[in-house]
């Protein structure tokens, strides 16, 4: 049996990956438990867990779980976000110098799995941040926001600007989350539900479709029961 151990940025991710992920995994042999969220901190031998400040709790917590399951039927990887990445991660100022946000993620989870260093390991790194999934299909914002359509329009013409949600930018006032909270401010206290319902709404296939580096994550995820 091929099993899948997630380690995932936040709250919203893992409830996404819980809903939509897990299940869809399962149609194709490999099985994941609930995702746990990335290491924040490890004080007095415990683990707080939740975003990334630094990368060492984060590689320290990873090499922790690859040694305790030594199945090599066992996978593991992660979805952390390449918005608000920690500066001491492996290759970081070579990837900054990148203009191409494809090519500096590569960079990024090339240098990821080479540091982790164990053949099980999928490096994965989100571009920019969770809600680029979203920005998939702006519209089905409406099916939790009525009477929003005027706002929720302006996320279509903006989401039109670019070839990919991936390709919406990573800035302070920019990032795909800022964007959606500046038309629809409710939307940032509730994304840890609100988020992953938009995302069943907007489903995987769709999603895949206009997010190539997604798809390629979820493309190999699905291929390792083989």
């Amino acid at each position: 049996m091929t099993r899948l151990n997630l380690t995932v940025e936040g709250r919203t991710e893992q409830e996404f990956v819980s809903r939509l992920l897990v299940p869809h995994l399962a149609d194709f042999g490999v099985y994941a438990a609930k995702p746990r969220l990335t290491a924040l901190t490890k004080k007095k031998g415990t683990v707080h867990r939740g975003g990334i400040r630094r990368y060492e709790p984060l590689k320290n917590d990873l090499l922790e779980w690859i040694k305790q399951d030594g199945d090599p039927d066992t996978f593991f990887t992660t979805m952390i976000d390449l918005y608000g990445f920690p500066g001491d991660f492996p290759k970081s100022a070579e990837a900054s110098a990148y203009p191409d946000p494809y090519e500096r993620v590569a960079l990024l989870e090339r240098a990821f799995a080479e540091d982790i260093g164990d053949r099980r390991f999928i490096a994965y790194i989100q571009l920019h941040e969770f809600e680029a999934l979203l920005l998939a299909r702006p519209e089905k914002f409406g099916e939790y926001y009525d009477h929003r359509e005027r706002p929720i329009a302006s996320l279509v013409a903006m989401c039109n600007e670019f070839g990919s949600p991936e390709l919406i930018d990573d800035g302070e006032d920019s990032a795909p989350s800022k964007r959606i909270g500046k038309v629809i401010p409710e939307y940032l206290a509730a994304k840890r539900t609100v988020g992953p319902a938009i995302a069943e709404v907007i489903g995987v296939p769709t999603i895949r479709r206009e997010c190539a580096h997604f798809n390629q994550w979820l493309t190999k995820l699905e291929n390792l029961a083989s």
